[in-house]
């Protein structure tokens, strides 16, 4: 038997996550603005069909996961200055959700934490390694961001099939029909939930 090592990695990662899914549940996005980065868990709560296993589930299962890393992180710099990036990023997502047709901002909510930079990544891998959430592992995209006019040769995400509306999404080719992403969305929770 291996020896408990409170400092291994997996170990300090569950203790952010721990912390993260013992906090309250919160409106997307939160009410109130606030500083710092962090992780976050996003819950779905409505009726869209695709959806029932997750929401009928005991256990309650974020739908997606993510960070927000303090300004000038992922460039390495040492000018990575923490702001209001975890409620930005909230935000955001509260957006593409108000611009989907077939999803109701009040059908979500949020649990978020913010961390000390260094633990952000390593609490975001996990989270999707524990809970394999929908949008994060079998219909990707929900996180994405407007690609800018040099780069329209992309394909749609997948999330952008199953729940149009994002405006920048539309102009993309889709290389999956509606009803094959709606399928593999629900292949997938029957295994996972």
């Amino acid at each position: 038997m291996k020896p408990y090592d409170p400092l291994d990695y997996g170990n300090l990662a569950r203790s952010v996550v721990n912390a993260l899914l013992e906090g309250p549940q919160h409106s997307l996005p939160p009410q109130d603005s606030f500083e710092g980065s962090g992780v976050y868990a996003i819950y779905y709560h409505g009726d869209f069909a695709g959806y029932a296993r997750l929401v009928e589930s005991a256990t309650p299962t974020p739908i997606y996961v993510g960070k927000a890393v303090p300004t000038g992180a992922r460039k390495g710099g040492r000018k990575a200055t923490a702001g209001r990036e975890l409620y930005q990023r909230l935000a955001q997502h509260g957006k593409s959700i108000e611009q989907a047709e077939n999803l109701q901002p009040a059908d979500f909510t949020c649990r978020y934490l913010v961390v000390v930079p260094v633990w952000i990544t390593l609490a975001e891998r996990f989270l999707v390694e524990h809970f394999q959430p929908v949008w994060n592992v079998a219909i990707d995209g929900f996180g994405n961001h407007d690609p800018g006019a040099g780069r329209r040769a992309m394909k749609r995400p997948l999330w952008d099939i199953v729940h149009p509306g994002r405006p920048w999404a539309a102009g993309l080719n889709a290389e999956m029909s509606y009803q094959e992403v709606f399928d593999k969305l629900t292949a997938f929770l029957r295994g996972q939930v």
